[in-house]
């Protein structure tokens, strides 16, 4: 049997291997795919893994062969899921692989804008700390986050273990869950409250995204809902870039609404020059890194060849389709 990858690159530019996907059959791999090379590469093949290269119904239609598709990367926006299950085509997906390394990243991001590490590193290699009187300065307002309220939308796996970082950084947490909140995760987190949307708005300190990419919330955040939050609210983003309107978020940053932005996704990437993020103050971004540690690119390698021999087996698992 064959197996092709399709844009391999970004989850393995080199320094790991394919070896558990080249145990269950004869592996092809590109680092890249366009959409006009779709159907040479993928004529007369069942199986294929993805991680940004798209399979819309229109694409779909012209693959008879096809009878799975592995998404390497929790997200499955990529693949019309609904066509997939009309025919047959088993779709899954890797839920949970990056919970610790996103939670990380959040965490980080928080960090330096309450701490502002790197610009004060740069300024010390610029020499301003060589030709300064005293024996400290510091370039702005440094906050510390004993004491405030740090609100979380959404709350899986990664949710949860931010509240349990941000707890013992003294921080108060709050939470907004769009399904049932039961008693067994109550007790599993005791240092949440969970609240509803309008609470957490209004309450915290530092809002953070955590929530999936659905209709529902594709724009949550923009002006109506900005000004519902605190003046000075500092935002965090590692879920998805859309779930913020970037106007919205800039305009907010310019008036000071909002204080800053720690973000690792934005809405079109790679980011767009005219994205206004770009020119709006106060605001920090990495280029949807989150996941991106080896650590975790070799759980996801061990996730998804793991879904292919659950498939293969007969036992699918992780199905999204």
């Amino acid at each position: 049997m064959r197996i092709v990858i399709l844009d391999g690159y970004t989850t393995n530019p080199g320094d790991i291997s394919w070896a558990p996907f080249e145990a269950l059959g004869d592996l092809i791999t590109y680092d890249y795919t366009a959409p006009d090379e779709i159907f040479e590469r993928l004529d007369g093949i069942s199986v294929c893994l993805t991680n940004k290269t798209c399979f819309p119904k229109e694409v779909l239609e012209k693959l008879p062969d096809l009878r799975y598709i592995g998404c390497l990367s929790t997200g499955f926006n990529v693949v019309d899921v609904d066509y997939c299950h009309e025919h047959g085509i088993v779709v899954t997906n890797i839920p949970e692989y990056a919970t610790f390394a996103t939670a990380q990243m959040t965490i980080a991001l928080l960090l330096e804008i309450a701490g502002k590490v790197g610009h004060h590193s740069d300024l010390v290699h610029q020499g301003v700390w060589t030709k300064n009187r005293d024996f400290c300065f510091w370039d702005g307002t440094l906050t510390e986050l004993w004491g405030k309220t740090l609100g979380l939308f959404g709350f899986g796996k990664i949710a949860s273990r931010v509240s349990r970082i941000a707890s013992e950084l003294g921080m108060r947490v709050l939470a907004c869950r769009r399904s049932e909140v039961t008693d067994e995760m109550r007790a599993a987190d005791p240092q949440v409250t969970f609240v509803d949307a309008d609470t957490l708005w209004k309450e915290s300190d530092i809002l953070s995204f955590h929530c999936p990419l659905t209709a529902d919330t594709t724009g949550l955040v923009n002006e109506e809902t900005i000004s519902k939050m605190k003046d000075g609210v500092i935002l965090l983003n590692t879920s998805r870039g859309p779930v913020l309107d970037d106007a919205a978020v800039a305009e907010a940053l310019h008036s000071g609404k909002i204080a800053a932005l720690g973000a690792d996704v934005v809405s079109v990437e790679p980011i767009r020059e005219n994205n206004p993020l770009l020119s709006a103050p106060n605001t920090y971004l990495t280029p949807h890194i989150a996941w991106a540690p080896k650590e975790t690119r070799l759980r996801l390698i061990d996730v998804a060849s793991g879904n292919l021999r659950a498939y293969l087996e007969g036992k699918p698992v992780n199905v999204v389709s």
